[in-house]
């Protein structure tokens, strides 16, 4: 379900990194857990951005919740389909839903995120919470 190429954090987005690039959005469990999405607010382009930094938020039915980076690196591109159909997400959170594309300031820093694997071991676990 998750694809093996991404890297993940526990506030659930994930990010695919192809060289000095990387493509960040949400997993599919945050949009699951968020609703409907109605508006998307992403940083310019050109934005410097840290790992762990909020850079946008998401607004669904439900709430407003804020989209944390997963790596440090330089805003190169935002995702030009959300701004007039931000219900993408809600279809398809892994691909044409992506948030943002950054230069990655350490391609490195990825490799310390979870593979798909450890994601979904930690999405069980927070299932199991909430049943509990």
């Amino acid at each position: 379900m998750y694809p093996k190429d991404y890297r993940y954090t526990k506030e659930h987005e994930w990010v695919k990194v192809d060289g000095s690039n990387g493509t960040v959005g949400i997993t599919d469990y945050a949009q699951h857990e968020l609703g409907d999405v109605v508006f998307v607010e992403m940083p310019k382009v050109g934005a410097q951005l840290k790992a762990r930094q909020s850079f946008g938020t998401i607004e669904s039915v439900k709430a407003v919740s804020e989209i944390f980076s997963p790596v440090s690196g330089e805003v190169t591109e935002t995702n030009p389909a959300l701004a007039n159909s931000p219900e993408l997400i809600n279809k398809d959170p892994h691909g044409a839903a992506w948030l943002i594309k950054v230069r990655l300031a350490d391609p490195k820093e990825a490799a310390g995120l979870m593979d798909a694997a450890a994601y979904e071991a930690y999405i069980a676990d927070k299932a199991k919470e909430h049943s509990a």
